[in-house]
């Protein structure tokens, strides 16, 4: 009987792990969306700067009881600007949104809220650390929060009337149900 050699066997090993992995990408909801690694637990630290008068939030914030957004967002993202008008709505029904200014030059991260309005009830600028420990890659990116500080949900991308529709608000409703 001719001996197996661990070199024929690792190809159809390899091929089996890739098809595995192409069909649990192709079972996710959003296929355009990286999954994150924080639902369900305690949210990463908060490392903000001051971004000029504006109220700072802090770890202490996100466990304070209530549901929130942490919105990740620039003065130069265009599809921030999108979005922008829905942050808004949001704020007028009372939900609370805190801003965490991503790469970008305090000055004009003033402007685009001096512009478009300020739906954020505390804002700064996120630190470098902040960005790597939440997992953000780009921007708009929007966390939801639960009143114990535990990522419930993730949405890479503009906050969209679908994205409201299909994700945010079920989830929002499942976490007050709680």
């Amino acid at each position: 009987m001719a001996k197996v050699s661990p070199l024929m066997i690792a190809p159809p090993l390899i091929f089996g792990a890739f098809v595995l992995l192409a069909a649990f990408g192709m079972m996710r909801e959003n296929k355009e969306e990286l999954p994150t690694a924080l639902a369900g637990r305690d949210a990463p630290p908060v490392d903000l700067v001051q971004l000029g008068d504006k109220p700072l939030w802090s770890d202490e914030t996100l466990g304070d009881g209530e549901i929130k957004l942490v919105n990740f967002w620039a003065s130069w993202c265009a599809p921030c600007r999108v979005e922008h008008p829905n942050l808004e709505a949001l704020k007028e029904e009372g939900i609370t949104i805190l801003g965490a200014n991503y790469k970008d030059d305090p000055g004009n991260a003033l402007a685009f809220l001096q512009e478009l309005g300020d739906p954020y009830e505390a804002v700064g600028a996120s630190a470098r650390n902040m960005n790597i420990d939440w997992g953000v890659y780009g921007v708009p990116e929007t966390f939801l929060i639960d009143g114990e500080g535990k990522v419930i949900l993730r949405i890479a991308g503009p906050l969209t009337q679908r994205e409201l529709t299909n994700r945010l608000r079920p989830a929002m409703e499942a976490a007050a149900a709680k």
